[in-house]
């Protein structure tokens, strides 16, 4: 494996679980559009990709009423569903192993950056991350390739083999192709097995634990454990 020195964490779906308040905020978004969706199983697909995209993808809205309903989005979003999140097991345990050998952290995450570092802050992550990123509230920089370029800009003393970006997306794998960085496909969030096959990215992994192991090598990893 290679040896990376800086690595991207997308944030839904990756480090957190945050499908009831992505989902329930879609919901009410929709129905302020005049769109009924009563599953919000059925809204999982926005978990990811930029709003923008998904609204038009999956309910054709053009971009003015891309525009309103995250606007109608946003407004649940902030008073309740970015707190309407659970951090997946052992992701703190990971990023504290990381940190401690030597990587620097960093969240590379389509949702808006304002969202994403008290989001960060309300799990109490913010310690281990050296930046966090997103797209901005006007609606640039929100593709994945546009964000993780953002990064590799505010890190020319490494070389872009240093870096690797780890998501549930292909929109992850994808914009890690872009700008010609490794990427690392983990199938415990919301992009299925097919979708981050499919991306190609250059490790696959299943579980946290696995995540770990592949990062720090079973040797290194299982002797961080028994320390804690």
């Amino acid at each position: 494996m290679a040896e990376y020195k800086v690595i991207l964490f997308d944030l839904d779906g990756t480090l957190s679980d945050p499908k009831e308040g992505i989902t329930k905020s879609v919901q009410f978004a929709l129905e302020k559009m005049d769109i009924v969706e009563p599953s919000i199983d059925r809204l999982e697909t926005f978990i990811g990709p930029p709003l923008q995209v998904s609204f038009a993808e999956y309910y054709g809205l053009d971009g003015m009423e891309s525009k309103r309903a995250i606007g109608f989005y946003r407004e649940r979003f902030k008073e309740k569903g970015m707190f309407e999140n659970v951090l997946y097991p052992d992701i703190s345990l990971l990023l504290e192993a990381l940190k401690e050998s030597g990587f620097v952290l960093v969240v590379a995450t389509s949702k808006p950056t304002v969202f994403a570092e008290q989001i960060i802050k309300y799990f109490e992550l913010e310690k281990y991350f050296q930046l966090i990123v997103g797209s901005n509230l006007d609606g640039t920089r929100s593709s994945k390739t546009e964000i993780i370029q953002y990064i590799l800009d505010k890190y020319t003393d490494f070389n872009r083999s240093d870096f690797v970006m780890i998501g549930d997306r292909k929109h992850d794998i994808i914009g890690a192709k872009n700008t010609g960085i490794h990427s690392i496909g983990v199938t415990y969030g919301y992009g299925s097995q097919e979708e981050i096959r499919d991306a190609e990215p250059n490790y696959i992994v299943s579980s946290i634990d696995d995540l770990m192991g592949l990062l720090l090598g079973s040797r290194v990893k299982d002797d961080y454990l028994l320390r804690k």
